[in-house]
């Protein structure tokens, strides 16, 4: 009898060595679940976006490392958008029609996501945005990871005039972010008092910053507001220096940790920024977020409020993939809405209604490593309105077409 039960014993340990196995063998054979990274590897973009194609391979990689997603690895197939929209939108139509892609992963530029937007809705796709941006934009077909407005540009906005007063300088690079955000700073000044003194933009990638450092020199405002993206800031911070302009209060709205260090943000003595993390918060997830990703790209990389954002948006949509218990992206797209996790940040939730994410906004002062201080934070993650509150709907959508024409006062 003995003998019996032990045989038996032995056979249905077999057995479930043999299943174990068999399943083992069935996931690998799975075809993967792939997803279409974009992101500028060249170009005036790159230095700000390469940071985020890393922090999604380290979604990824730690996913794939927890099983991957129903039984099937998660493969990342990545294309240059080459700091060129029509770039972006073409490798977004490639990715989804001729690689198959569930979802798409890309842009930092407004102009790069607006090209790719109509792409993505008139495939019924999805994609995750990571990026703080204007707002006065909602789509079906894209998720916000980022800042809406009242998120980032609005509150920092307020707060610079509080403590710096109210002669503000604009500067921006020349497209439809930077002018739409300083439309939204002109709105905020007006209610607060406050007075424009100049308003300049240099194109994308172009260093002839000098004549917005003459008017600072001569206009002598309290703060400059910066709009600026990508390398542009490199000369622009330069040239604040070297014309002994190092000590004039800056609060750049596009310029993370990783710019910072790279385009000499920290040689200014007043160097501000407005964002929903830091890599320097003092939390354990972000502490084991920080550990994991500087351990995996080596111990000089930097995470920033984008590198995060994309970060959870990979970690949200793979919730949503298991809530769906599919990775088609009708499917998902449905079940991202009831998403929330414990960020690197604190805790965020989409929001169903937009599309966006609750946030807390944090306002950081340079330290000289490039890092941030943070000096200022709102209580609570606050509700995302990427059409500002203080104006319809219909008046914001005017102000959004007479940007892009190029009318707008």
């Amino acid at each position: 009898m003995r003998k019996q039960v032990a045989l038996s014993l032995i056979g249905g340990f077999a057995v479930l060595l043999f299943s174990g196995a068999l399943l083992g063998a069935l996931r690998q054979s799975a075809p993967p679940i792939r997803i279409g990274v974009v992101y500028s590897l060249t170009g005036t973009m790159a230095d700000s976006e390469r940071p985020l194609l890393d922090a999604v391979r380290l979604g990824v990689e730690e996913i794939n490392a927890d099983g991957g997603l129903l039984g099937r690895r998660v493969e990342m197939v990545v294309a240059d958008g080459q700091s060129d929209w029509p770039v972006f939108a073409a490798e977004a139509a490639r990715l989804i029609k001729d690689q198959h892609v569930s979802a798409v992963f890309a842009c930092w530029t407004s102009a790069c996501r607006k090209a790719v937007k109509p792409v993505v809705e008139g495939l019924h796709h999805l994609m995750f945005y990571a990026v703080q941006y204007e707002g006065l934009e909602e789509s079906d077909a894209i998720v916000h990871t980022g800042a809406a407005p009242n998120q980032q540009i609005i509150p920092g906005t307020r707060w610079t005039l509080d403590h710096f007063g109210r002669r503000i300088y604009l500067v921006g690079s020349d497209y439809i972010f930077p002018r739409t955000a300083n439309r939204i700073i002109h709105d905020v000044a007006a209610i607060a008092d406050g007075r424009i003194l100049g308003e300049r933009y240099v194109p994308l990638g172009s260093d002839d910053v000098g004549a917005v450092i003459d008017d600072i020199r001569r206009l002598h405002p309290d703060v400059v507001l910066n709009t600026i993206n990508g390398d542009s800031n490199r000369p622009f911070f330069e040239g604040l220096r070297k014309a002994g302009l190092g000590d004039v209060p800056v609060m750049s709205f596009s310029v993370a940790e990783n710019e910072m260090r790279s385009f000499g943000g920290a040689a200014l003595t007043r160097h501000y920024a407005t964002w929903t993390y830091f890599q320097s918060l003092d939390n354990p997830e972000n502490k084991r977020f920080v550990a994991a990703f500087q351990a995996r790209f080596g111990a000089q990389a930097v995470t920033s409020d984008p590198v995060e954002a994309i970060y959870v948006a990979v970690r949200l949509w793979a919730q949503a993939v298991r809530e769906a218990g599919s990775d088609d992206p009708g499917r998902v797209n449905r079940t991202i809405l009831r998403q929330s996790m414990n960020a690197p940040s604190g805790i965020v939730t989409i929001d169903p209604a937009t599309r966006h994410l609750w946030k807390m906004v944090r306002i950081g002062k340079v330290r000289p490593d490039g890092q941030f201080q943070q000096v200022a934070a709102t209580d609570d993650p606050v509700r995302p309105a990427p059409f500002p509150f203080y104006r319809d709907r219909e008046d914001w959508n005017a102000i959004t077409a007479a940007l892009t024409s190029g009318t707008a006062p």
